[in-house]
């Protein structure tokens, strides 16, 4: 009978690569960003196993993960149902069962008849007796240990005894002295040694729960920490930009400037919170320190406009500005508005705006990279083409990002290298997805931030419906009747395609169904991520030209379409799709004058109940149409490392603090970062380094 092969046991010696100098135990603890002693001194546990007592057989119950010690009476290799080892365990109390199933002659040997040992595993009770399976087995009547053993998080093929050698000899060895001088830290403050120490190998009486909820003035110490480097690096990216140089952009005054132009032509009145931008702005931009600045609005609060005027302010001082966003759609929604406000003004003065998109035929792009190097084109709109190294901008001085979150540091870097004459362009970043006031005081503590929270007048409140995946047919009839006064309808779904893992509908048999369902005179199109461009292009401008009726698409149309005839909006399996996100497809309708709804369709799979964050969402988005409080709720059910998406590319996300419980000490780390930077600089740059590293280098985008 054939013989499956162990695995290798923990302690097997580490394999080295052919030609690497790298065993692979190195390279599983530098995948886990394990490199610096002080990257496993900060390598805490996600739980603790209790080795410092054994207990009788007798008083374990059903689910207990204990630890006991007896004598081996019978042990022996049985092939069925499949090859294993089994040996009974007695240890005066009772006797328990242990099951292998990978197994090797060394582990056989140590459970012969006759021996004692010591076991621990998770009791189970069953028809036959207790049973342990693959228990820890060691020699009996070693010492106990005096605290908790650490488990921590591996990866596959570094067992738990190789990383916990690894992490105890990494701590040993990191300089783990307090730098902040301890009439500096919160009162009653651990030392950072004495905290980690405590952390890696707590004592058995401790209260587990102070753990577990971080509780623990250990814990306390270092979040106190953690959160002291952070506010310490964002302070040290302001004041580098603070000494670096950007072009003074002031712009003329009177009737004849391209700003006040744009304002006379505009179809509207601004809102007080855009001109209130605008100003903001202004002040930045007529300085000579680069702006960095981030514009938060909801859906539809009017950014593009505060960044048209803000592109009129820097081509009116005689310099050039770049707009990057991250899909073609909303790129090309910002260069519809754009041009259709400055290119009549623009070529009056012999100057246009510009289209760089990856998509573009090389003719076209050349043509337009020419303009771009020549300074004919004083506004680029595009996508990353923007930031290719093909393309030279002739006297850059404003980058707008769109979607900033979007973007990779690397990304918002190659934009800003584009400047010359060895100055800064001003940044300023736009987010639909305004940040609640714990994040902007600490992972956006190094930018000033412009906030739009006045919608412009006429835009309907939105209706958000929940409806069960088996009302599937009482929404078509609403889609019938949205259609028979003469609306749009957007339909939105996860996938395109099917997949085995993830049964859902995908859009081509959506789009399908509604078009047999709504009849031969309803047009249904379709729209996804896979489409050419110029297919893309066509059906969002046959949508936007009201010639197709209900547009079935995926989430490229998640923001910067503008479609004021669209009244309905249907989200099918909304319960797979992030809170954010919901809000920003729900920003698609309710741009016109007609009563909105957004449906929000949700299935509960083979369980019959939606999963607790799902309903959180869910819940979040029929209670409330406020981006501010959608936003706050986002943070509280996904935390504050997903929220930030790519902002944070490399960057600190805090591992320890909680925003949502740590205010306190996000206060104190707050105050004391300026003084410990303008009175102990050199502590200052060590506790960034300590906790960092090279990391801090990504705050300066």
């Amino acid at each position: 009978m054939p013989v499956s092969k162990p695995a290798a046991p923990a302690d097997a010696p580490p394999q080295r690569a052919p030609g690497s100098g790298e065993s692979a135990v190195q390279r599983a603890l530098k995948k886990l960003g394990l490199v610096r002693d002080i990257d496993f001194a900060l390598y805490l546990p996600l739980r603790y196993e209790d080795e410092t007592r054994i207990v009788p057989l007798a008083v374990t119950r059903e689910g207990d993960t204990a630890q006991v010690e007896g004598v081996i009476t019978d042990c022996e290799v049985v092939y069925r149902p499949r090859r294993q080892l089994l040996a009974t365990l007695q240890d005066g109390s009772d006797t328990v069962q242990l099951r292998f199933f990978n197994f090797y002659p060394s582990q056989q040997k140590q459970l012969a008849p006759g021996s004692r040992v010591r076991v621990r595993g998770e009791v189970k009770g069953g028809f036959l007796g207790r049973t342990m399976m693959h228990p820890t087995v060691k020699a009996a009547g070693t010492p106990l240990p005096l605290a908790l053993t650490p488990v921590y998080g591996t990866t596959a093929g570094l067992a738990q005894p190789v990383l916990r050698r690894a992490v105890q000899a990494g701590l040993a060895r990191a300089p783990l002295d307090d730098i902040v001088p301890a009439h500096l830290m919160p009162p009653r403050a651990w030392g950072l040694r004495e905290a980690l120490s405590f952390l890696h190998y707590p004592a058995p009486d401790v209260a587990l729960a102070t753990l577990e909820d971080h509780s623990h003035p250990a814990w306390q110490r270092l979040k106190a920490e953690e959160l002291l480097a952070q506010q310490l690096s964002q302070l040290q990216a302001r004041r580098e930009r603070a000494a670096q140089r950007a072009p003074t952009l002031r712009a003329p005054a009177g009737a004849g400037s391209l700003h006040a132009q744009l304002l006379g032509v505009l179809p509207f009145t601004p809102t007080g919170a855009q001109r209130r931008a605008d100003g903001e702005i202004a002040g930045d931009l007529a300085r000579a320190q680069p702006m960095h600045r981030l514009l938060q609005g909801d859906v539809g609060s009017g950014k593009t406009l505060v960044a048209a005027l803000a592109a009129a302010r820097c081509i009116d001082a005689g310099f050039q500005c770049a707009l990057m966003a991250p899909t073609e759609i909303l790129a090309s929604q910002h260069f519809g508005k754009l041009v259709g406000w400055l290119d009549p003004l623009l070529a009056e003065r012999g100057l246009r705006v510009a289209w760089l998109t990856g998509s573009q035929k090389k003719r076209e792009r050349d043509a337009m990279a020419a303009a771009v190097e020549s300074g004919e084109a004083a506004l680029v709109v595009g996508t990353h083409a923007v930031i290719s190294e093909k393309v030279r901008l002739h006297r850059l001085a404003l980058a707008i990002v769109d979607e900033q979150h979007r973007f990779g540091v690397a990304q918002r870097l190659a934009l800003r290298g584009k400047a010359q004459d060895g100055q800064e362009p001003h940044l300023l970043m736009m987010s639909a997805t305004p940040i609640p006031r714990t994040l902007a005081m600490s992972y956006y503590a190094d930018l000033d931030v412009s906030t739009l929270d006045e919608l412009p007048p006429g835009r309907t409140p939105i209706v958000t419906k929940l409806v069960a995946e088996h009302r599937r047919d009482e929404v078509i009839e609403r889609i019938q009747g949205q259609l028979a006064q003469g609306r749009q309808v957007y339909w939105v779904c996860p996938l395109i395609e099917e997949s085995e893992a993830v049964d859902l509908r995908n859009a081509t048999a959506t789009r399908d169904e509604l078009a047999e369902a709504l009849g031969e005179r309803v047009r249904v199109g379709l729209l996804h991520s896979r489409m050419p461009t110029a297919e893309k292009q066509a059906v969002m401008a046959e949508f936007t030209a009201g010639t197709l009726h209900v547009l079935v698409s995926t989430t490229v149309i998640e923001v910067g379409v503008d479609v004021p005839n669209a009244s309905l909006m249907v989200i099918e399996h909304a319960e797979r799709f992030g809170l954010s996100q919901l809000h920003q497809l729900r920003g698609r309708v309710g741009r016109g004058a007609a009563a909105s709804a957004c449906v929000l369709l949700y299935a509960t799979g083979d369980s019959g109940r939606v999963g607790e964050a799902a309903r959180a969402r869910l819940k979040a988005m029929v209670e409330t149409a406020d981006g501010f409080e959608i936003a706050r709720r986002d943070l509280e059910i996904r935390g504050p490392g997903e929220f930030l998406g790519a902002r944070q590319s490399g960057a600190p996300l805090l591992r320890f603090a909680d925003l949502a419980t740590d205010g306190r000490l996000l206060d104190w780390a707050r105050e004391l970062a300026p003084r410990l930077l303008d009175g102990h600089p050199e502590l200052a740059r060590r506790h960034v380094d300590r906790w960092l590293g090279t990391r801090a280098e990504y705050l300066k985008a």
